[in-house]
């Protein structure tokens, strides 16, 4: 029976059902002689009710439970550490083996609870004020790796709600919404470009928002992207969803700079397929998001020259104050620096955010994400080649 690779599990030798959207698991269940409905019992036992244990499928028969063990696995990624900020946000570093790890952070608030999900280990890209770049690239994540990020930490929050409740931990979810603390946004914005681990990512972002599943809407997930534009048009037809781009410069040579990418995919590629991408997506606007650094980016010159690049597409602007990290070469705009350039877009009748810091007590705020990796890539130092190193994402 042939089993898609990503649907593997770590050694190998048996598909792991995590990572197996529905049709795939659907084939899956047909190649062991079995009726469609359970691959559909399966696949909601595993995301709906965070099930990993055959013998829990209680509406299964006795026969097929003994059996799949020995056919499939259901493997999540590992737990490393968790940390729960004063201000609720919760993080968990989760091992996705031979060294490297990633993290993910869930922000708690009255409306929605958001979580920042990774697609790979480090990242190829090399934004010159990531540190993620910086420390180099290992691998692409897996459909299982990624979406085992939201399974568990849906699984973790139902038991820490229940508990609170005095409820018994597997509680269904409208139960759970009460209290605030159930995921109901993703945001792919950990390590990582979402676009360069395409397959795996369009996997996941299917079984987030199947009905069976975790029933995300897709104006509740979002992907944020650096630019690889071909992979952008093909978002539009394969799983529009909603849309953020790390902008972070008004023109060309400033972004050849911050964003490396940009070289190959310059601004004015890069929106025409956001303009073409949003005639299919969710929301009929994209967030650009804008780190600001100061004496770079931060000039009202360059709020102007934002102004100007914008003004033809329906947006919101998200200014993102920079988290520093060690030997980088920039430094954080000041407060008043990121209220003169905010005031220029709003004179412009621009929608602007600035993002505010959650869990900067844990290290899970925007820039602190910390996690392992095994660094692989060619522009690594020698003495960190091979070595586990601690890493930063500035887009979470």
């Amino acid at each position: 029976m042939a089993v898609p690779q990503h649907a593997q599990n770590a050694e190998g030798n048996l598909p792991n059902l995590l990572g197996m959207t529905l049709p795939e698991m659907t084939t899956f269940f047909a190649g062991l002689g079995e009726k469609p409905f359970r691959a559909k019992q399966v696949f909601r036992w595993i995301h709906h009710f965070g099930v990993d244990n055959f013998d829990d499928m209680t509406d299964l028969a006795k026969s097929l439970r003994e059996k799949l063990p020995t056919l499939a696995a259901i493997e999540p990624p590992k737990l490393m550490t968790s940390q729960e900020s004063k201000d609720g946000t919760r993080k968990w570093l989760l091992d996705v083996g031979t060294g490297n790890g990633v993290e993910v952070v869930f922000i708690p608030e009255a409306d929605r609870g958001t979580l920042c999900v990774s697609s790979q280990v480090g990242c190829a890209l090399d934004c010159t004020f990531c540190s993620t770049g910086k420390q180099g690239f290992n691998r692409n994540l897996t459909t299982a790796e990624i979406i085992g990020q939201l399974w568990w930490a849906k699984r973790e929050l139902r038991k820490a709600i229940g508990s609170a409740a005095g409820q018994p931990t597997d509680i269904p979810d409208d139960i759970a919404a009460k209290d605030g603390r159930i995921v109901s946004n993703v945001v792919m914005m950990g390590m990582g470009e979402p676009l360069a681990n395409f397959d795996p990512v369009t996997n996941a972002m299917d079984i987030m928002l199947d009905d069976h599943a975790y029933g995300l809407s897709r104006r509740r997930v979002t992907l944020s992207t650096s630019g690889i534009v071909p992979n952008l048009i093909r978002l539009k037809t394969r799983c529009p969803v909603a849309l953020a781009v790390s902008l972070h410069a008004p023109n060309d040579a400033l972004r050849d700079v911050l964003v490396p990418i940009n070289q190959k995919y310059p601004l004015a590629e890069l929106f025409a397929a956001i303009t073409d991408y949003l005639e299919a997506a969710p929301r009929d606007f994209v967030t650009f998001e804008y780190v600001m650094l100061s004496g770079v980016n931060d000039s009202v010159q360059h709020a102007h020259e934002l102004v100007e690049l914008v003004k033809d597409i329906k947006c919101k602007l998200n200014l993102i104050p920079w988290n520093p990290f060690p030997q980088a070469d920039y430094q954080r705009s000041s407060n008043n620096a990121i209220h003169r350039f905010r005031e220029v877009l709003q004179n412009a009748g621009l929608i602007v955010t600035i993002r505010k810091t959650r869990g900067d007590d844990i290290d899970a705020a925007c820039g602190q994400l910390a996690g392992q990796v095994v660094d692989k890539s060619n522009r690594a130092s020698a003495s960190k080649a091979g070595k586990t190193i601690a890493i930063k994402s500035v887009s979470a």
